[in-house]
Formats: structure tokens, C-alpha cells, sequence
């Protein structure tokens, strides 16, 4: 279909908030120019704004900057420009970039505003391409959302439905002038290769591919959503705990599962809290040695920054370097139970050594501290990193575990509340 800025109305978020602000990121390429003056001809009752990021890395980077600015000037709607730096991290000079430009994109959207990005029909099977020859299931090959959520807001893909081609005749007919990256032409990136090598072979056999594509990726969108609701009510009977570090889940709760039914929930579970899901060797270690190991082992599976881990019939997910945590004391009145005497001299905080003792205010026998984790029932990785508060050389609490019996405030006293965290 030929694609006027009345097609692309179809495709355009519900206008919900007259005080939003749709931003369009925008590169001065063809396909974010023609999604800008396309919206600029609709005369939407919207605050539209263009965002534009110079990532620094070609030497026209500035030059375009400038078109762009003179092209928003001409159609009246606000410029935003941001400089990033690009650093290549190990996952290419590609990933590096999108990570940069997203991070300003994110920065920027407030709550209710919508970013809108020109990604096409060609974009779309480039990108489901890209996820297949990765290794992907339906989740991947879904491949673009044409709505998804981004920082405070959403990101919405209007063009999805149209094709580079179909977008080029538009500019022509409007006598559009775009930026030509000269990084397009290098095929050493791998979506120049898809672009310039392989989509045209392609499209040359099955010149309808992109949108049968789409459709591919639209199912699998709508299956990737009725796996997610089985996994959120499958989570729910998980019971999902916040831990002092990390998250944790009842492990009994999964041992009923179907293997493929375990992998949907906990790969639903590690997107929730932000964690990187495995890969396929990864789960085969999960099903042997987590799933299927003794009772209560304290099994550990680990990839990328993220620890699989279990302790007391619960599997924790944890960052793989565990952060920091810090002892805070604050002066409290009557109102916390039990609180810290004031008034000790001397203190200062320590680590286990080996050989230290205690008698918590709730015991009526000191015992070694190793003894007492293990009754208090701290994570095994925890146990080296909790804070031990002195007197001189008394011991006088343990994080915020418990205060050692002779050192608590008495009902009458004010004391300090302690929270490790």
C-alpha cells in the first residue's frame, strides 16, 4: 500500500493526556524524516517534539545535527539535540550505540508521553533475521513490539506496517531531502549485511517476505503473551519474595512444572527483576543440578552477572558480585524493639573471624556465632559479609539480626535502631 500520513494516522497511539508529549527520535535518516513531516501534515492536538542523538562517531555528525535542526525549524516543531559518547563494551560498535541512544531516549520520556521511532517493515525482518541466526524462541522472533514500555512512557512504531520503498516514495513525492549515514555501506555490521546482501536477494524470490514476516512476528507476539499469562499465575504460586539481596521464589512451587513450563516461568521471572535469562547449556544445568539434585542443596548456576541459588527449599536469584551492604544505626525512642544501649564506648564495626560468640537478647545461652546464622536462618552468602558492631572488644550485634542480651536498650531508654541493607 502507498503510505500517506492519513495510513499512518491508523497505526498512532491513542491521544489520552493533552498535556503529553510525543517525542520522535530522530536521525535525519529517510524513514525518521518521513515520520516526522507525516506527522507534522495531521495537525495532531499533541505536543510533538523531535529528540535527536549525535552519537559522535561519524565526522558529519555535527553537519547532520544542523540539518536537522533547519528541518524542524521549517515544519515548527521543537528541536532536542544530546551528544553521547559511544564506547564499545565487547558487544560491537552497534550495540554500543543503540545502548547510548536509548539511555537519552529514557532519560527524556516522562510519564504519559510516547517516544515514536521509525522503525519499517524492512527493520522488522532484518531484525527477526538477526534473532533467528542468534538462536531465539517465540519471544525473539516476535522481534520489534509495535508498543512497548521505555523508561517513564511507552515507545510506539507506527511505520512497522510499511516498507522502506513505500516510505521513499512518499519522500520523493514531497521533495524530502534525508542524511545518507555513509556506515550503511559497510558491510562488516551485521544489519548492513541482511540490508545489503541478503534482503534484496530475498525480496527478488518472495517479494512480499517483510510483510509475511510481520504476520510471523505478530503471532509470536501473541503467543509470547499467553505464555507470559500463564507465567505471572505461576509466579504467583511461587510466592516471589524481595530478599535482603535479590529475589526468591518457592522452589516446590516449580518441581510440579513441565520442563518447558519451569523455563517460562523463570525466564518470566528474571525479565521482572531485571536479570539476563540463560542459555540453552545453562538450562540444562538448572533442570540437572537445581531441579533435579538433592533436597535443599545448596546448588549454584551461574551466567553472564546472574546466580542462580538454593537455600531452604527457595531459589534465589542473586547478582553475581554481590553488592555492598551497609550497617545504619538510628536513634529511636520506645517505638522499635529491641534497640541498641547508647552511649558505648569504643565502637566500630568488624567481620567474622572464627570463634566468636553471643548470647542474643532472646536466648538464654550464648552460642558460637556460625551456630546462631545457621539458626537465624542468614543465606550462606551473606554469612563473611555481615557487619558484627564492638564495644572495645565486646561483640554487641549482629547486623540487624539480633543485639547480644547485656547491650539492649532497656523499655525506658531510647536506643539506636539498626538496618542493614
Amino acid at each position: 500500500m502507498a503510505f500517506t500520513s492519513e495510513q499512518l494516522r491508523t497505526y498512532l497511539p491513542i491521544l489520552t493526556s493533552p498535556s503529553a508529549i510525543w517525542w520522535i527520535g530522530f536521525s535525519g535518516g529517510l524513514d525518521s524524516t518521513v515520520l516526522l513531516h507525516a506527522l507534522a501534515q495531521l495537525h495532531l492536538p499533541v505536543q510533538l517534539r523531535a529528540l535527536h542523538i549525535n552519537h559522535q562517531i561519524s565526522p558529519n555528525a555535527d553537519v547532520w545535527q544542523t540539518q536537522c535542526a533547519d528541518f524542524c525549524a521549517q515544519l515548527s516543531i521543537p528541536f532536542h539535540a544530546e551528544k553521547v559518547r559511544v564506547e564499545n563494551t565487547g558487544k560491537g560498535i552497534e550495540d554500543a550505540a543503540r545502548m547510548a541512544r536509548y539511555s537519552v531516549f529514557e532519560k527524556n520520556i516522562a510519564p504519559n508521553d510516547y517516544l515514536l521511532t521509525a522503525h519499517h517493515a524492512n527493520d522488522q525482518a532484518e531484525t527477526l533475521l538477526l534473532r533467528l541466526m542468534r538462536g531465539t524462541g517465540p519471544r525473539g522472533l516476535a522481534a520489534m513490539a509495535q508498543v512497548r514500555a521505555i523508561g517513564a512512557g511507552l515507545l510506539a512504531r507506527p511505520l512497522l506496517h510499511f516498507t522502506r520503498a513505500e516510505l521513499e516514495d512518499y519522500a520523493v513525492a514531497h521533495q524530502l531531502r534525508w542524511v545518507d549515514d555513509e556506515s550503511n555501506l559497510d558491510d562488516d555490521y551485521d544489519r548492513n549485511f541482511l540490508r545489503n546482501q541478503v534482503m534484496p536477494l530475498l525480496h527478488s524470490r518472495w517479494p512480499e517476505f517483510k510483510r509475511k514476516w510481520q504476520q510471523t512476528a505478530e503471532l509470536c507476539a501473541q503467543q509470547e503473551s499467553v505464555m507470559e499469562e500463564i507465567a505471572r499465575e505461576d509466579l504467583v504460586r511461587a510466592e516471589p519474595v524481595v530478599e535482603r539481596v535479590g529475589q526468591s521464589i518457592e522452589l516446590n512451587a516449580l518441581l510440579g512444572l513441565s520442563p518447558a513450563r519451569k523455563q517460562n516461568i523463570l525466564r518470566y521471572w528474571l525479565r521482572l527483576i531485571n536479570h539476563t535469562t540463560p542459555e540453552q547449556l545453562h538450562w540444562q544445568q538448572i533442570e540437572q543440578q537445581i531441579f533435579g539434585g538433592r533436597e535443599d542443596a545448596q546448588t549454584r548456576v551461574t551466567w553472564g552477572n546472574v546466580a542462580l541459588q538454593t537455600y531452604r527449599e527457595r531459589l534465589y536469584a542473586l547478582p553475581l558480585q554481590l553488592p555492598e551492604l551497609e550497617l545504619h544505626m538510628q536513634l529511636v525512642e520506645r517505638d522499635i524493639k529491641p534497640r541498641l544501649k547508647t552511649g558505648l564506648p569504643n565502637m566500630r564495626i568488624g567481620y567474622r573471624e572464627g570463634g566468636e560468640r553471643c548470647k542474643p537478647a532472646d536466648r538464654k545461652h550464648s552460642q558460637t556465632l556460625k551456630k546462631l546464622l545457621q539458626e537465624y536462618e542468614l543465606e550462606p552468602w551473606l554469612r563473611d559479609k555481615v557487619p558484627l558492631v564492638f564495644s572495645g572488644d565486646n561483640l554487641v550485634a549482629v547486623g540487624d539480626l539480633w543485639i547480644c542480651a547485656e547491650f539492649v536498650a532497656a523499655e525506658n531508654e531510647a536506643g539506636y535502631s539498626l538496618i542493614w541493607q
